[in-house]
């Protein structure tokens, strides 16, 4: 894949699919010979979800991924314990790298719009990262409450709505379809 202008993309908003959504656009991105770097915040290596085993068994030659949290969520409003700041840092770190690379063609920073949220990262450096990229890489932030700073400078940003799951009858998450 060779382009000049990658773009800023925004997945956003309370319904499921942001991560799926970066997933097929890596896909996608893969099928035309791009290199993809993922950072997963607010995932801890531990996490056994259906995509990391596909990526680590099928597609490690053209997609990497980073993972940093602890186990378990941490709540808007919830007491955040030290290490979640250090484990966000972490990610950003390793993300910008990434980014700034020459390696990938695309880079993903999954659940990055929680962890501005939440106040483990500081907007205006993710802000200042992105305007600093290289122009031709695109990068995808997912995650729930995207920062308006966030969407002002990017390209595409699409909120996905939660209008039906089946969370809301009691159903638990299940395997191959939520992780």
């Amino acid at each position: 894949m060779n382009r000049k202008n990658g773009f800023i993309v925004v997945y956003t908003g309370k319904g499921k699919g942001k991560t799926t959504a970066a997933l097929g656009l890596s896909l996608r991105a893969i099928g035309h010979g791009a290199k993809v770097f993922m950072v997963q915040f607010k995932k801890a290596e531990s996490d056994k979800s259906g995509e990391i085993e596909s990526i680590r068994k099928y597609l490690s030659s053209c997609f990497q991924v980073f993972q940093t949290g602890r186990k378990g969520p941490v709540a808007s409003g919830e007491d955040i314990p030290e290490e979640e700041y250090s484990l966000a840092w972490d990610g950003f770190v390793k993300g910008k790298e990434a980014l700034f690379s020459g390696e990938y063609e695309l880079v993903i920073w999954d659940e990055i719009n929680v962890v501005m949220d939440l106040g483990l990262l500081p907007v205006d450096k993710v802000v200042e990262a992105l305007k600093e990229r290289p122009p031709h890489v695109d990068i995808v932030l997912t995650g729930r409450s995207a920062p308006a700073e966030i969407i002002e400078i990017a390209d595409l940003v699409s909120e996905v709505e939660d209008v039906k799951h089946p969370f809301h009858k009691g159903v638990k998450a299940r395997t191959g379809m939520e992780f």
